[in-house]
């Protein structure tokens, strides 16, 4: 097995800490937000953005090469996500995970 660098580490650990903000935020502050918390467009892009940074890790710690293909595209999810959490109230921390994960998965997407 090959041992995972500090930087693919750091990848997995970001991709992880943001799959469980963008779920723990979506399931209790916007449920409990509603209103534009809840509409669907917000509330699909924190499900995919939680899902591709699962998939991401998952990727990475299965140690195949498409990591690269998954954190680039979750990178690009990430981003849009903390944009659009950006625009509600409350959604600081999901947003500042959202670009950490980001800039992590195009370090990685990149081949640090």
């Amino acid at each position: 097995m090959n041992p995972i660098s500090s930087s693919m580490q750091l990848c997995i650990d970001e991709c992880l800490r943001c799959y469980q903000t963008c779920i723990a935020m979506a399931m209790n502050h916007c449920l409990e937000a509603g209103g534009r918390h809840v509409e669907p467009e917000h509330f699909r892009l924190m499900m995919a953005c939680a899902e591709m940074c699962r998939t991401s890790a998952h990727f990475m710690l299965i140690g195949v090469p498409h990591h690269r293909h998954t954190c680039a595209d979750c990178a690009t999810i990430c981003r849009q996500c903390a944009d659009s959490c950006d625009e509600l109230d409350g959604m600081d921390e999901c947003a500042t995970m959202c670009r950490r994960c980001a800039d992590a998965c195009e370090r990685m997407a990149d081949g640090a």
